[in-house]
């Protein structure tokens, strides 16, 4: 890394002659890249724009292109046309572009021939994209634009200039970032600039070889599952190397930025204004405040709700706590989860049916689980957010359902069948239902109507009176992991919580107050009815998301249920 050359060019100072070898394919770049690139400068005007790297050898007095063959022909092309359009009142290329394999090709893009177009594929190709860029221009108004865009290549158009020591494995580079489809990411280039050997900074060898052992050590942290779930929401995809996090946090690169190297450009134009050594020290500083975040029971679980819960970036949290002391910083987290439940009526009238009201439910159960954590005399539990996340989808399930929704297939009733008996069993005065629900299942084939009879009685059967008009209700709702089993979806109470302690057992992750819902830990001893859930319960369970979550909910929100 130390024989790496680092910076940015813009297009109008690109300068000397360019060697492709014969490791390389032609120019293979059709109408829609020649397009965009074009769309890209024209649209982006006087602002600073970036193009992707250029990676090159340095080979006597010439480069040997490695990476960037298709954009530095499309800009060849581009000044040649601009030339010879303009009647030479633009200049030619700065540049040119040599073959290893291709000798013709080089005198071809000098004189660009358009009649030769047939006379090889590499031709065609390199006539199809000077003509494509004919006919942008004509779409233009042609003087103004011709203006323009040789003014945006020398003033405001760029490219990452990636220069690598003559010792280093042309070929190999080429493959990786080729035919391996690892291109060069923005912390590899970050990296690059604080370890290259013209990196400006005036570090000795020995401070770069102590900030790439720093580096080393934060993306090692970093991959600890537990303090990147508390981080993240959507795994690593979005990050190569999972320092990315902190530099895109340093340079504010927003979401889904179509600008691949946006950070790498905020951090070159950063060195220009400070030292290497404090913007090196900033990276550090700003994962050390990310690691006490993990580390501070507090802030992991407020935090860490915020991130899960989608209510608040990673980004917008840390751009929150700047300037702000600890104290401060927290009041305005617990606002924020207060603003993140905020429903402006009863919770208790919020419905499962309505997809805004689901949504809502699920915020704040997610809170309810891990508040009630967070308030655990003994600070040593934490809640999982590492196994949270690694379960998939998470969903609002009714704690006692009456429904038979989403089953349509044999195995499905037969296996709601199976469940039920066992629960009916425990019940007196069942046995003909249950001897009729045997009887079903020896049959080859149930029919619908029969099925949902049955499962009309059992749910009855194993109901407490009242239930049904609470069942999409709040107090009827807990999160779970079970989208993947239709019959258990659509079981009554005990089905489910002979369930929940199987799984629990298995070493399946329970959220924390699920399990406490199936346990009927929320319930007075003296109205626990061990098969239902029913009034006792519900009442009992909504005291316990009004004493926990008290801090965060309005009194109109809280009062009454």
């Amino acid at each position: 890394m130390s024989e790496i050359i680092l910076d940015t060019k813009l297009v109008g100072s690109i300068e000397g002659t360019f060697f492709v070898p014969s490791y390389q394919r032609g120019y293979r770049w059709g109408r829609d890249e020649v397009i965009r690139l074009l769309d890209d400068v024209c649209s982006n005007g006087t602002d600073s724009y970036c193009l992707q790297p250029v990676a090159v050898r340095k080979k006597g007095d010439s480069y040997e292109l490695i990476d960037g063959q298709q954009r530095l022909t499309t800009l060849y092309l581009i000044y040649r046309f601009m030339h010879n359009e303009s009647g030479g009142f633009f200049d030619e290329p700065k540049f040119s572009l040599t073959y290893e394999t291709r000798e013709k090709s080089e005198e071809f893009l000098s004189e660009m021939d358009l009649s030769k177009k047939e006379d090889n594929i590499d031709f065609w190709f390199i006539c199809s994209a000077y003509e494509t860029i004919q006919e942008w221009f004509a779409q233009k108004e042609k003087r103004s634009v011709l203006t323009n865009i040789n003014k945006y290549f020398d003033e405001n158009v760029r490219v990452i200039w990636y220069e690598v020591g003559e010792a280093e494995d042309a070929a190999a580079l080429f493959e990786r970032l080729n035919i391996g489809k690892i291109p060069l990411t923005s912390a590899e280039l970050v990296k690059a600039m604080f370890l290259s050997r013209d990196s400006g900074g005036g570090m000795s060898r020995e401070r770069q070889e102590e900030i790439s052992l720093q580096w080393d050590s934060i993306e090692r942290e970093l991959h600890s599952e537990p303090l990147w779930a508390f981080l993240t929401n959507d795994g690593a995809e979005d990050c190569q190397t999972r320092i990315d996090l902190v530099l895109n946090i340093i340079a504010q690169t927003p979401a889904g930025t179509r600008e691949k190297y946006h950070t790498f450009f905020v951090f070159d134009e950063l060195r220009k204004t400070k030292p290497l050594s404090d913007i090196w020290n900033q990276v550090q500083h700003t994962f050390l405040i990310l690691k006490d975040w993990y580390e501070n029971h507090e802030l992991y679980h407020k935090i860490g709700y915020l991130i899960a819960s989608r209510a608040l970036s990673l980004q917008e949290i840390y751009s929150m706590s700047l300037g702000r002391k600890k104290s401060d910083f927290i009041k305005e987290l617990d606002a924020q989860i207060k603003d993140s439940i905020e429903i402006g009526c009863n919770y208790a009238e919020l419905s499962y049916e309505r997809r805004g009201d689901y949504d809502r439910i699920s915020r704040l159960l997610l809170l309810f689980n891990v508040e009630s954590v967070r308030q655990l005399e003994e600070k040593t539990h934490r809640f999982p957010f590492d196994r949270y996340k690694e379960s998939g989808a998470w969903s609002l399930e009714h704690i006692h359902a009456q429904q038979s929704e989403g089953m349509r297939k044999q195995e499905e009733w037969k296996e709601w069948l199976r469940l039920h008996i066992r629960s009916l069993a425990a019940l007196s005065g069942q046995e003909a239902l249950i001897g009729r629900m045997k009887e079903c299942l020896d049959r080859p084939r149930l029919e619908r109507r029969e099925f949902e009879t049955l499962c009309r009685e059992a749910s009855e059967a194993l109901s407490a009176p009242g239930s049904a008009g609470y069942l999409h209700s709040i107090s009827n709702l807990a999160l779970l992991n079970t989208s993947d089993n239709a019959a258990l979806n659509n079981s009554a109470f005990d089905v489910k919580r002979n369930k929940i302690i199987e799984m629990d057992m298995a070493g399946r992750y329970i959220p924390f107050c699920t399990k406490k819902v199936f346990l009927k830990y929320y319930t007075p001893s003296e109205e626990n009815q061990l098969h239902f859930w029913g009034q006792a319960d519900r009442a009992a369970y909504v005291r316990a998301i009004n004493a926990v979550l008290k801090n965060y909910l309005t009194e109109s929100i809280s009062a009454g249920w």
